[in-house]
C-alpha cells in the first residue's frame, strides 16, 4: 500500500482563487472512493491505495484543469511506498501521536 501527497496547481486562471478547480479535481477521487482513501487538506490531497491505481488516479486528476480550459498545470507528487509493513495514513499519524503522548 502506498500513500501519495499530490498538489495540482492550474496556471493562468482568471483570478487568484483555485478552489473551483480543486473541487472539480476532487470529483475524480469520489469516483474511486471504494478503491482508494483520500484526505483533502488546505495545501494538498493525500491518497492511499495500491500504487498503480494511485498513479492512474493522479493522472486523471492532473487532466481536470486542462478539461476546464487551463493551458498549463503544475503537479507535484510525493510517494511514500513502504513495503516492509502495511503503512496507512492513520497508522502514520498514530505513530507520531504516540510519541507525542510519551512526553
Amino acid at each position: 500500500m502506498a500513500i501519495i501527497d499530490v498538489s495540482i496547481v492550474p496556471i493562468g486562471t482568471e483570478t487568484p482563487s483555485v478552489s473551483a478547480y480543486v473541487a472539480n479535481i476532487h470529483k475524480v477521487l469520489e469516483k474511486y472512493s471504494g478503491e482508494v482513501k483520500y484526505q483533502l487538506t488546505p495545501m494538498n490531497t493525500i491518497i492511499e491505495g495500491e500504487l498503480p491505481l494511485l498513479l492512474q488516479v493522479v493522472q486523471e486528476m492532473h487532466e481536470v484543469p486542462f478539461e476546464n480550459g487551463i493551458s498549463r498545470v503544475a503537479t507535484t507528487i510525493r510517494i511514500d511506498d513502504r513495503r516492509d509493513k502495511k503503512s496507512t495514513m492513520e497508522g502514520k499519524l498514530a505513530s507520531v501521536q504516540a510519541k507525542l503522548d510519551q512526553n
